[in-house]
């Protein structure tokens, strides 16, 4: 059962889809804590989601909420986790920057998963779904 009280790691992302890159990035995260809390930006589906803050656009959403949390939990299923035990899937706003204070508590680690896992492209699977009819 996810403890509400245990520390935690945060994945912030829009999961544009989900894919084995992100599940490994959730394996390391997971052995941080042991529980991940999964947030998944409110973005729409034709405009650039980093509201101009980075030089990569963001413009290409087409899965929404519903459809994020099925790929998300139909992917970790198969490698043995479980939504509430292991991990929580929130949504959260169209978050563009974090910003934090001296000694607050937590970190940001950045997690190397080698050169196979750092190469696969959200954007390239959406190119192929849309070459295979899948996505619009």
């Amino acid at each position: 059962m996810f403890d509400w009280y245990k520390p935690t790691t945060q994945m912030l992302g829009r999961w544009q889809p989900w894919h084995d890159g992100h599940t490994e990035l959730f394996k390391k995260a997971l052995l941080e804590t042991g529980q991940v809390c999964i947030q998944v930006r409110t973005v729409p589906a034709d405009t650039d989601a980093s509201g101009g803050r980075t030089n990569k656009s963001q413009d290409d959403n087409p899965f929404d909420f519903e459809e994020v949390v099925k790929n998300i939990v139909m992917a970790l299923d198969k490698e043995g986790f479980n939504l509430n035990e292991e991990y929580i899937i929130e949504k959260v706003p169209n978050i563009v920057d974090i910003s934090y204070g001296r000694g607050v508590g937590y970190s940001f680690t950045e997690h190397n998963l080698g050169e196979k896992i750092h190469t696969i492209s959200a954007t390239q699977i959406r190119e192929q779904l849309r070459k295979e009819g899948k996505l619009k």
